[in-house]
Protein backbone atom coordinates (compact mmCIF):
# COMPACT_ATOMS: atom_id res chain seq x y z
CA UNK A 1 0.00 0.00 0.00
CA UNK A 2 1.00 3.66 -0.95
CA UNK A 3 2.95 5.41 2.18
CA UNK A 4 2.12 8.90 0.45
CA UNK A 5 0.09 11.85 2.45
CA UNK A 6 -1.09 14.35 0.96
CA UNK A 7 -3.70 16.89 0.69
CA UNK A 8 -4.20 15.83 -3.23
CA UNK A 9 -7.40 17.94 -4.39
CA UNK A 10 -8.80 16.90 -8.21
CA UNK A 11 -8.41 20.22 -10.39
CA UNK A 12 -5.34 21.44 -9.14
CA UNK A 13 -3.47 22.61 -12.15
CA UNK A 14 -0.29 20.59 -13.49
CA UNK A 15 2.99 22.30 -12.84
CA UNK A 16 6.23 21.19 -13.89
CA UNK A 17 9.11 20.81 -11.43
CA UNK A 18 12.79 21.12 -11.26
CA UNK A 19 14.81 18.93 -8.94
CA UNK A 20 18.48 20.03 -8.65
CA UNK A 21 20.68 17.97 -6.95
CA UNK A 22 23.78 18.31 -4.70
CA UNK A 23 26.05 16.09 -2.25
CA UNK A 24 24.53 17.88 0.36
CA UNK A 25 25.86 19.29 4.06
CA UNK A 26 25.54 18.46 8.09
CA UNK A 27 23.04 20.61 9.75
CA UNK A 28 25.26 22.49 11.97
CA UNK A 29 29.39 22.58 12.24
CA UNK A 30 29.18 20.23 15.30
CA UNK A 31 30.28 17.18 15.77
CA UNK A 32 27.05 15.24 16.29
CA UNK A 33 25.96 17.37 13.24
CA UNK A 34 28.65 15.64 11.16
CA UNK A 35 28.25 12.60 12.20
CA UNK A 36 24.97 11.97 11.03
CA UNK A 37 25.73 13.52 7.89
CA UNK A 38 28.99 10.90 7.34
CA UNK A 39 26.95 8.22 8.94
CA UNK A 40 24.51 8.49 6.08
CA UNK A 41 27.12 9.42 3.09
CA UNK A 42 29.34 6.36 3.83
CA UNK A 43 26.19 4.34 4.04
CA UNK A 44 25.71 4.53 0.99
CA UNK A 45 26.78 1.59 -1.34
CA UNK A 46 27.34 3.55 -4.65
CA UNK A 47 30.16 5.49 -2.17
CA UNK A 48 31.73 2.29 -0.59
CA UNK A 49 31.34 -0.81 -2.34
CA UNK A 50 32.31 -3.03 0.23
CA UNK A 51 30.00 -5.65 1.81
CA UNK A 52 28.38 -4.53 4.60
CA UNK A 53 29.66 -7.18 7.10
CA UNK A 54 33.17 -5.89 6.03
CA UNK A 55 32.60 -1.78 5.86
CA UNK A 56 30.44 -1.72 8.88
CA UNK A 57 33.04 -2.21 11.62
CA UNK A 58 35.63 0.01 9.87
CA UNK A 59 32.71 2.79 9.44
CA UNK A 60 31.04 2.70 12.55
CA UNK A 61 33.90 0.97 14.66
CA UNK A 62 36.70 3.88 13.71
CA UNK A 63 35.51 6.52 11.03
CA UNK A 64 32.85 7.50 12.71
CA UNK A 65 34.61 7.86 15.96
CA UNK A 66 37.47 9.88 15.07
CA UNK A 67 36.55 11.82 11.52
CA UNK A 68 33.49 13.78 13.02
CA UNK A 69 35.41 15.57 15.08
CA UNK A 70 37.82 16.81 12.66
CA UNK A 71 35.66 17.62 9.89
CA UNK A 72 33.65 19.16 12.13
CA UNK A 73 36.77 21.96 12.77
CA UNK A 74 36.50 22.36 9.25
CA UNK A 75 33.23 23.02 8.86
CA UNK A 76 33.54 25.52 11.29
CA UNK A 77 36.07 27.43 9.85
CA UNK A 78 33.97 27.89 7.24
CA UNK A 79 30.41 28.65 8.37
CA UNK A 80 28.27 31.48 7.86
CA UNK A 81 25.14 33.09 9.64
CA UNK A 82 22.91 31.31 6.72
CA UNK A 83 24.44 28.04 7.15
CA UNK A 84 27.23 25.68 5.45
CA UNK A 85 28.69 27.78 1.54
CA UNK A 86 27.44 25.01 -0.30
CA UNK A 87 23.79 25.57 0.94
CA UNK A 88 23.68 29.12 1.11
CA UNK A 89 25.16 29.10 -2.94
CA UNK A 90 22.52 26.04 -3.60
CA UNK A 91 20.06 27.84 -2.49
CA UNK A 92 20.56 31.11 -4.67
CA UNK A 93 21.34 29.12 -7.67
CA UNK A 94 17.84 27.50 -6.91
CA UNK A 95 15.65 30.81 -6.64
CA UNK A 96 17.87 32.59 -9.69
CA UNK A 97 16.89 29.29 -11.81
CA UNK A 98 13.30 29.28 -10.80
CA UNK A 99 12.81 33.31 -12.00
CA UNK A 100 14.82 32.58 -15.68
CA UNK A 101 12.45 29.60 -15.85
CA UNK A 102 9.02 31.92 -14.87
CA UNK A 103 10.38 34.27 -17.35
CA UNK A 104 11.07 30.97 -20.67
CA UNK A 105 7.78 28.74 -20.01
CA UNK A 106 4.60 29.17 -20.66
CA UNK A 107 3.18 27.06 -17.81
CA UNK A 108 3.73 26.72 -14.20
CA UNK A 109 7.22 25.98 -12.73
CA UNK A 110 8.42 25.22 -9.56
CA UNK A 111 12.17 24.56 -8.83
CA UNK A 112 13.23 23.01 -5.66
CA UNK A 113 16.93 21.91 -4.00
CA UNK A 114 17.00 18.29 -2.73
CA UNK A 115 20.70 17.42 -1.14
CA UNK A 116 21.46 13.26 -1.39
CA UNK A 117 22.57 13.44 1.89
CA UNK A 118 21.35 15.66 5.32
CA UNK A 119 19.01 18.42 4.66
CA UNK A 120 16.84 19.57 2.54
CA UNK A 121 16.64 15.90 1.67
CA UNK A 122 15.48 14.84 -1.32
CA UNK A 123 12.45 13.35 -0.18
CA UNK A 124 11.42 16.95 1.14
CA UNK A 125 12.14 18.52 -2.50
CA UNK A 126 9.86 16.04 -4.05
CA UNK A 127 7.45 16.64 -2.13
CA UNK A 128 7.24 20.25 -2.41
CA UNK A 129 7.09 19.25 -6.20
CA UNK A 130 3.96 16.78 -5.11
CA UNK A 131 2.15 19.64 -3.34
CA UNK A 132 3.03 21.75 -6.65
CA UNK A 133 1.23 19.21 -8.24
CA UNK A 134 4.27 18.65 -10.70
CA UNK A 135 3.02 16.40 -13.17
CA UNK A 136 6.42 16.15 -14.46
CA UNK A 137 9.75 16.51 -13.24
CA UNK A 138 13.12 17.36 -14.44
CA UNK A 139 15.94 16.04 -12.17
CA UNK A 140 18.88 17.96 -12.82
CA UNK A 141 22.06 16.10 -10.57
CA UNK A 142 24.46 19.09 -9.85
CA UNK A 143 27.51 16.93 -11.07
CA UNK A 144 28.75 17.95 -14.48
CA UNK A 145 30.70 14.49 -14.88
CA UNK A 146 28.70 11.33 -14.34
CA UNK A 147 29.71 8.99 -11.75
CA UNK A 148 27.99 6.21 -9.66
CA UNK A 149 28.64 8.03 -6.54
CA UNK A 150 27.51 10.80 -7.02
CA UNK A 151 24.97 10.86 -10.49
CA UNK A 152 23.37 6.98 -9.99
CA UNK A 153 23.37 7.71 -6.19
CA UNK A 154 20.92 10.62 -6.60
CA UNK A 155 18.79 8.66 -8.76
CA UNK A 156 18.40 6.02 -6.31
CA UNK A 157 17.75 8.22 -3.89
CA UNK A 158 14.56 9.67 -6.30
CA UNK A 159 13.19 6.28 -7.12
CA UNK A 160 13.11 5.44 -3.84
CA UNK A 161 11.06 8.11 -2.61
CA UNK A 162 8.66 7.71 -5.61
CA UNK A 163 8.06 3.76 -4.76
CA UNK A 164 6.17 5.52 -2.15
CA UNK A 165 4.18 7.61 -4.22
CA UNK A 166 0.23 6.62 -5.21
CA UNK A 167 0.72 8.61 -8.71
CA UNK A 168 4.22 8.87 -10.52
CA UNK A 169 5.01 11.86 -12.30
CA UNK A 170 6.79 11.75 -16.19
CA UNK A 171 10.18 11.57 -15.00
CA UNK A 172 13.07 12.69 -16.58
CA UNK A 173 16.86 12.46 -15.63
CA UNK A 174 20.17 14.95 -16.86
CA UNK A 175 23.20 12.08 -17.04
CA UNK A 176 25.98 14.62 -17.43
CA UNK A 177 27.42 17.86 -18.92
CA UNK A 178 30.57 17.71 -18.80
CA UNK A 179 31.41 18.53 -22.58
CA UNK A 180 28.31 21.31 -22.51
CA UNK A 181 29.91 24.31 -24.66
CA UNK A 182 28.08 26.33 -22.76
CA UNK A 183 29.74 24.64 -19.83
CA UNK A 184 32.99 24.59 -20.92
CA UNK A 185 32.64 28.33 -22.05
CA UNK A 186 31.75 29.57 -18.25
CA UNK A 187 34.82 27.32 -16.69
CA UNK A 188 36.86 29.47 -19.24
CA UNK A 189 35.58 32.76 -18.80
CA UNK A 190 35.79 32.46 -14.69
CA UNK A 191 39.46 31.47 -14.75
CA UNK A 192 40.07 34.64 -17.56
CA UNK A 193 38.11 36.80 -15.12
CA UNK A 194 40.84 35.72 -12.45
CA UNK A 195 43.15 35.90 -14.31
CA UNK A 196 42.19 39.79 -15.10
CA UNK A 197 43.06 40.23 -11.57
CA UNK A 198 45.53 38.37 -10.41
CA UNK A 199 47.83 37.92 -13.28
CA UNK A 200 48.37 34.42 -15.47
CA UNK A 201 50.11 31.85 -13.01
CA UNK A 202 52.67 29.76 -14.29
CA UNK A 203 50.59 26.41 -13.96
CA UNK A 204 46.72 25.67 -13.97
CA UNK A 205 45.68 22.53 -12.13
CA UNK A 206 42.13 21.39 -12.82
CA UNK A 207 41.36 19.54 -9.72
CA UNK A 208 38.52 17.10 -9.85
CA UNK A 209 37.47 14.96 -6.44
CA UNK A 210 38.80 11.51 -7.02
CA UNK A 211 37.33 8.34 -6.87
CA UNK A 212 38.48 4.65 -6.58
CA UNK A 213 40.36 3.61 -9.66
CA UNK A 214 38.54 -0.10 -9.09
CA UNK A 215 35.38 2.70 -9.99
CA UNK A 216 37.08 3.29 -13.58
CA UNK A 217 37.80 -0.31 -14.28
CA UNK A 218 34.16 -1.27 -13.60
CA UNK A 219 33.08 0.72 -16.04
CA UNK A 220 32.77 4.41 -14.56
CA UNK A 221 33.27 7.06 -17.13
CA UNK A 222 34.00 9.53 -14.49
CA UNK A 223 37.91 9.85 -14.79
CA UNK A 224 37.31 10.35 -18.56
CA UNK A 225 34.85 12.88 -18.57
CA UNK A 226 36.31 14.78 -15.98
CA UNK A 227 39.70 14.56 -18.37
CA UNK A 228 37.57 16.14 -21.73
CA UNK A 229 36.30 18.74 -19.33
CA UNK A 230 39.91 20.19 -18.80
CA UNK A 231 41.71 19.61 -21.97
CA UNK A 232 38.36 21.50 -23.68
CA UNK A 233 38.79 24.05 -20.98
CA UNK A 234 42.30 24.46 -22.11
CA UNK A 235 42.16 24.69 -25.36
CA UNK A 236 39.71 27.38 -25.06
CA UNK A 237 42.30 28.98 -22.79
CA UNK A 238 44.49 28.46 -25.44
CA UNK A 239 47.09 26.78 -22.77
CA UNK A 240 50.22 25.47 -24.08
CA UNK A 241 49.95 21.39 -23.02
CA UNK A 242 53.06 22.55 -20.39
CA UNK A 243 51.39 25.20 -18.85
CA UNK A 244 48.37 22.81 -17.28
CA UNK A 245 47.73 19.24 -16.29
CA UNK A 246 44.64 17.34 -14.43
CA UNK A 247 44.75 16.10 -11.20
CA UNK A 248 41.98 14.42 -8.10
CA UNK A 249 41.85 15.28 -4.69
CA UNK A 250 39.80 13.85 -1.64
CA UNK A 251 41.62 10.51 -1.61
CA UNK A 252 41.04 8.35 1.68
CA UNK A 253 42.49 5.44 2.53
CA UNK A 254 45.13 2.92 0.82
CA UNK A 255 43.20 2.00 -1.99
CA UNK A 256 44.60 3.43 -5.26
CA UNK A 257 42.21 6.11 -6.42
CA UNK A 258 42.51 7.99 -9.87
CA UNK A 259 45.96 9.31 -10.40
CA UNK A 260 47.74 11.87 -10.41
CA UNK A 261 46.89 13.19 -6.71
CA UNK A 262 46.55 16.59 -6.08
CA UNK A 263 48.35 17.09 -3.12
CA UNK A 264 51.60 15.12 -4.60
CA UNK A 265 51.28 16.87 -7.94
CA UNK A 266 51.19 20.71 -6.02
CA UNK A 267 54.23 19.78 -4.07
CA UNK A 268 56.26 18.40 -6.92
CA UNK A 269 55.68 21.59 -8.79
CA UNK A 270 56.82 23.37 -5.51
CA UNK A 271 59.73 21.64 -5.65
CA UNK A 272 60.17 21.74 -9.09
CA UNK A 273 60.56 25.60 -8.88
CA UNK A 274 57.15 26.68 -9.57
CA UNK A 275 56.48 29.70 -8.25
CA UNK A 276 52.55 30.81 -9.59
CA UNK A 277 49.93 28.30 -9.66
CA UNK A 278 46.38 28.22 -10.09
CA UNK A 279 43.52 25.80 -9.06
CA UNK A 280 40.23 25.46 -10.49
CA UNK A 281 37.69 22.72 -9.49
CA UNK A 282 35.53 22.47 -12.27
CA UNK A 283 33.48 19.29 -10.84
CA UNK A 284 32.34 21.19 -8.39
CA UNK A 285 29.09 23.49 -9.35
CA UNK A 286 29.29 25.25 -5.83
CA UNK A 287 32.17 25.93 -3.45
CA UNK A 288 32.29 23.91 -0.53
CA UNK A 289 34.66 21.99 2.38
CA UNK A 290 36.20 20.40 -1.03
CA UNK A 291 37.09 23.62 -2.20
CA UNK A 292 37.57 26.33 0.31
CA UNK A 293 39.26 24.38 2.95
CA UNK A 294 40.78 21.12 0.85
CA UNK A 295 42.27 23.53 -1.98
CA UNK A 296 42.40 26.74 -0.75
CA UNK A 297 43.86 26.14 2.61
CA UNK A 298 45.49 22.61 3.05
CA UNK A 299 47.03 22.36 -0.55
CA UNK A 300 47.92 25.97 -0.71
CA UNK A 301 49.94 25.47 2.35
CA UNK A 302 51.46 22.28 0.81
CA UNK A 303 52.34 23.99 -1.97
CA UNK A 304 54.03 26.93 -0.49
CA UNK A 305 55.83 24.61 1.98
CA UNK A 306 57.14 22.56 -0.91
CA UNK A 307 59.21 26.07 -2.20
CA UNK A 308 56.19 27.68 -4.60
CA UNK A 309 55.42 31.51 -4.32
CA UNK A 310 52.14 32.16 -5.23
CA UNK A 311 49.24 30.24 -5.38
CA UNK A 312 45.46 31.15 -6.30
CA UNK A 313 41.92 29.50 -5.88
CA UNK A 314 39.59 30.01 -8.40
CA UNK A 315 36.11 30.05 -7.18
CA UNK A 316 33.69 27.36 -7.94
CA UNK A 317 31.26 28.41 -11.25
CA UNK A 318 28.17 29.21 -8.41
CA UNK A 319 25.64 31.54 -9.09
CA UNK A 320 27.50 33.57 -11.64
CA UNK A 321 25.00 34.26 -14.77
CA UNK A 322 26.09 32.17 -17.29
CA UNK A 323 26.50 29.14 -15.12
CA UNK A 324 23.03 30.20 -14.34
CA UNK A 325 22.42 30.28 -18.07
CA UNK A 326 23.92 27.03 -18.63
CA UNK A 327 21.24 25.47 -15.96
CA UNK A 328 18.52 27.49 -17.86
CA UNK A 329 19.41 25.70 -21.13
CA UNK A 330 19.60 22.48 -19.57
CA UNK A 331 16.08 22.58 -18.34
CA UNK A 332 14.74 24.39 -21.57
CA UNK A 333 16.42 21.52 -23.82
CA UNK A 334 15.47 18.58 -21.77
CA UNK A 335 11.79 19.45 -21.50
CA UNK A 336 11.73 20.41 -24.85
CA UNK A 337 8.61 18.13 -26.55
CA UNK A 338 6.86 17.67 -23.06
CA UNK A 339 3.32 19.00 -23.15
CA UNK A 340 2.52 22.04 -22.23
CA UNK A 341 0.98 22.49 -18.67
CA UNK A 342 -0.20 25.97 -18.43
CA UNK A 343 -3.91 25.88 -17.47
CA UNK A 344 -4.45 22.31 -17.76
CA UNK A 345 -5.62 20.04 -14.78
CA UNK A 346 -6.31 16.94 -13.10
CA UNK A 347 -9.26 15.46 -14.42
CA UNK A 348 -12.07 14.30 -12.06
CA UNK A 349 -12.42 10.73 -11.00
Amino acid sequence: MSKQKTGFRHGTPHALGVLLINLGTPDAPTVPAVRRYLAEFLSDPRVIELPRALWWPILHGIILRLRPRRSARSYRALWTDQGSPLLVIARRQAGALQERLDRQLPGPVQVALGMRYGNPSIASALAALRDANARRILVLPLYPQYSATTTASGFDAVTAELSTWRRLPELRFVNQYHDEPGYIAALAHSIRAYWAEQGEPDRLLFSFHGIPRDYLLRGDPYGCQCRKTARLTAENLALAPQRWQLAFQSRVGRKEWLRPYTEETLMAWGREGVKKVHVVCPGFAADCLETLEEIAVTNRNRFLAAGGEAFGYIPALNDQADHLELLTALVLRHVAGWPQTQGQAVASL
